[in-house]
């Protein structure tokens, strides 16, 4: 989570330093990014970067939140599995995505930073999902992670992603 000394700052501070964590972690996995790199771009002292975050991770959540704002408004999943509210929720987010200037941040996610900050559904949402939503969700991933990993293949993994999740709607019928 942000510190309030962050939330604080003037609007264009705030964006030069977004703009220093983008280009940092746009190229950099988490693992390999670097606080000197984001500080020297950022024209802050490296102190001052520890009074605004935690750490990389908590900048890193920071930006991609800041993404996911911009590109994604997840509905939820519906009740009753409509197939067609996930296959179109991909195609959205693969738009949405490719035209956006987290481009490149929104594909390190996905191939090499998800494992490390994101977080496992909750037990409570889990209980919650029925199994073709649950299943249809993770196959969206799924169809996601290999649209930005091989972007050439885009055509044919949406319709791959449109077949699974029809089959899954025939398994409750």
């Amino acid at each position: 989570m942000v510190k309030p000394t962050f939330v604080n700052l003037p609007q264009d501070k705030k964006e030069k330093i977004a703009q220093a964590l983008l280009n940092e972690f746009s190229n950099h996995t988490l693992a390999e990014a670097q606080v000197a790199r984001i500080v020297k771009e950022a024209e802050i002292a490296r102190g001052a970067f520890y009074k605004y975050f935690e750490d990389l991770s908590d900048a890193y959540r920071y930006l991609y939140q800041l993404a996911m704002k911009e590109i994604h408004s997840f509905v939820g999943a519906p009740a009753d599995y409509q197939p067609e509210i996930f296959y179109q929720n991909v195609v959205d987010f693969i738009n949405q995505t490719q035209g956006s200037k987290y481009a490149k941040l929104v594909k390190m996610h996905m191939l090499y930073n998800e494992s490390t900050v994101s977080e496992p559904f909750s037990q409570e949402v889990l209980v919650k999902l029925s199994p073709q939503n649950w299943s249809a969700m993770v196959l969206s991933h799924a169809a996601i992670r290999e649209i930005l990993a091989e972007p050439a293949q885009k055509e044919l993994v949406f319709s791959k992603l449109k077949a699974g999740l029809t089959l899954l709607k025939k398994e409750t019928d």
